[in-house]
């Protein structure tokens, strides 16, 4: 790593430190209910017209089967909106309505925080679906996801009680007093930058340079011509006028990345100028993705009343991100060893960027775009703004394997703290079978039902991976999509179920996944994916709600200093990483090799 790169992590780890801990403490707050009066008053409102008893404490039962009957619902809103779409208002574009296979994904993807894309947004969605579909699902889903966390910090806090608060309230104050507030303040500030919000209809413009494009030939009939093999004849077209896109873009950006959502209102998604024109924009962006997640961090401690519990899991988070960096940003520096070969130089220099620039925006260069490339993937965001399937393959690996990890690497909103906080138990078990002690975390007693939840909720996502790719990789429909043949056609198949599986929702891009076949699998596997963890985790809250919380004794394990994380970060590489290690040979690590052929 160059000293710019070096420059730019020390720079986004000390302003994310600086925004995460005031808003650690906020966080607390509303997981509590210590809210100010005017809050509260606020809220009255809002339980007068639910009803009485809506805001009374649940056990996890009752908690999951309020999340997943919402959840449920707005998947047919979602749906339903995109079958709709040609008939309802705010479609400039007049487009049509969204086949069933494709809508059915993306009600899916949106619903479950996942926001994976098998379309081109600025061509496919109207005004009115991309506001009122996706955007909407990228508040409520994210804030599904910190409700989540506080029912588990709840069961964690608890001493011995049956609930562990109220969907609806945590719900409500995620999404009213949190994240709207700071969608507010990022879409003003990303605006100042020139992201584009507007209504207006797409524009065309007259460029300086002259294009050309081919279409169908046309008869006198108005059906495409065709030769003698029965093809549509091409006739090649020039001009200098090109289409521009328009609309709301900065609201829904704002959430997008706050949320850990990472839908693109454009195709290109952040690597497109209307939705990130400038480093400072990009920077933003990379902080708004993190800044919640690593505030929940500080709020898991406060809940506790005792902060070293929030700094162990946010160093255990920290020190994996840093080694991620690590190993992507000197990969893409070092560029393809293949072209260098040839006669390439690969060197940074005042005269030019230097090493693989390929699918990358020379805006940002090689440092914003690896770091970006580690922070949307450790989170489960999926916004981009390079190409994943450009990078070397050392640096493909490393987004991979960050999602594969379940995307506790400060990971979602909510979904990245829960994730790790399994795996916490999960450690604290394995170090009470090496001293032969019953384990305690954080004085709970870690039992064989805590730990079946705990196993469950860990091995749903490669049972999703690892089956979704076999079967597409097995089946014509499933490699019908891929255009890469080889090690790096596997690559592109295993990310796409990784990426869905783990509510990611980026892509390689180099794989056709708009297809009915893949349509309807990463459909499926998202779902599973989101709530075959969540009712697992909200489970194994209510499990722990109920038993006392035992003072630490001599024997007791300290779950803040530095054995804790280094035993955390090693079962988080050990148990998350090792079910992936033959399918990663055969992809990423093939490829690289090939990368140096035997003379």
């Amino acid at each position: 790593m160059n000293a710019s790169a070096w420059g730019l992590l020390a720079l986004f780890l000390t302003l994310l430190l600086g925004l995460s801990w005031p808003l650690g403490r906020y966080l607390a707050a509303l997981c509590s209910g210590r809210l100010p009066r005017w809050m509260l008053r606020t809220e009255a409102l809002w339980w007068r017209l639910a009803g009485p008893g809506s805001q009374a404490p649940m056990r996890w039962p009752h908690y999951a089967c309020a999340l997943l009957v919402f959840n449920g619902l707005g998947l047919l809103a979602v749906y339903g909106l995109q079958r709709a779409q040609g008939g309802l208002p705010l479609n400039p574009e007049a487009l049509g309505a969204i086949s069933p296979d494709s809508a059915f994904n993306t009600a899916v993807s949106f619903v479950t925080n996942t926001n994976w894309q098998g379309y081109a947004g600025e061509s496919t969605m109207s005004y009115l679906t991309q506001m009122l579909a996706l955007t909407v699902q990228n508040f409520v889903s994210a804030a599904t996801g910190i409700a989540v966390v506080f029912a588990l910090i709840r069961g964690l806090a608890a001493r011995s009680a049956q609930v562990i608060g109220n969907f609806w309230a945590d719900l409500l104050r995620s999404t009213v007093w949190l994240l709207l507030p700071l969608s507010l303040l990022l879409a003003l500030a990303l605006v100042g930058q020139g992201v584009i919000q507007n209504f207006s209809p797409y524009q065309t413009v007259t460029t300086l340079e002259t294009q050309q494009y081919t279409q169908p030939q046309l008869g006198a009939d108005g059906q495409p011509v065709l030769d003698a093999k029965g093809q549509p004849v091409q006739k090649t077209l020039s001009t200098n006028e090109q289409r521009l896109p328009m609309g709301p873009v900065a609201s829904q950006e704002a959430i997008k990345v706050l949320g850990t959502n990472g839908g693109g209102f454009f195709n290109a998604n952040s690597a497109h100028p209307f939705e990130n024109p400038t480093a400072l924009s990009n920077l933003l962006q990379m902080l708004a993705i993190f800044v919640i997640p690593a505030a929940l961090c500080f709020a898991f401690g406060r809940e506790l009343g005792d902060l070293r519990q929030g700094w162990a899991v946010l160093a255990a988070m920290g020190l994996l991100f840093v080694a991620a960096v690590l190993v992507i940003t000197p990969a893409e520096q070092a560029g393809n060893p293949l072209l260098t070969a040839l006669g390439t130089d690969p060197v940074a220099s005042a005269q030019q960027a230097g090493g693989n620039m390929e699918g990358k925006e020379t805006r940002f260069g090689i440092s914003a775009s690896a770091l970006f490339t580690v922070i949307t993937t450790a989170a489960s965001c999926g916004a981009v703004n390079t190409l994943h399937d450009s990078l070397t393959p050392l640096g493909g690996l490393v987004p991979l394997v960050l999602m594969q990890l379940g995307e506790v690497v400060f990971g979602g909103v909510g979904t990245g703290l829960y994730g790790m906080l399994v795996f916490a138990v999960l450690a604290v078990f394995m170090a009470g079978l090496m001293i032969g002690r019953t384990p305690e975390y954080l004085g709970k007693k870690i039992e064989a039902h805590d730990m079946k939840l705990v196993s469950l909720a860990i091995l749903v996502t490669p049972l999703l991976v690892l089956g979704g790719t076999a079967v597409a990789v097995l089946t014509e429909a499933g490699r019908a999509g891929v255009g890469n043949p080889g090690a790096h056609g596997f690559s592109e198949i295993l990310y796409a179920f990784s990426s869905a599986a783990n509510n990611n929702g980026s892509a390689m891009a180099g794989l056709s996944a708009n297809t009915p076949f893949y349509n309807l699998s990463l459909g499926v596997v998202m779902w599973l994916g989101r709530f075959g963890v969540i009712v697992p985790v909200l489970a194994l809250a209510g499990a722990l709600a109920r038993k006392p919380r035992l003072p630490a004794g001599a024997g007791t394990l300290p779950t803040h200093g530095p054995l804790f994380v280094s035993l955390l970060v090693g079962t988080v590489l050990l148990v998350g990483l090792l079910n992936y290690v033959p399918a990663l040979a055969l992809g990423p690590v093939v490829e690289h090799f090939m990368l140096f052929p035997t003379r």
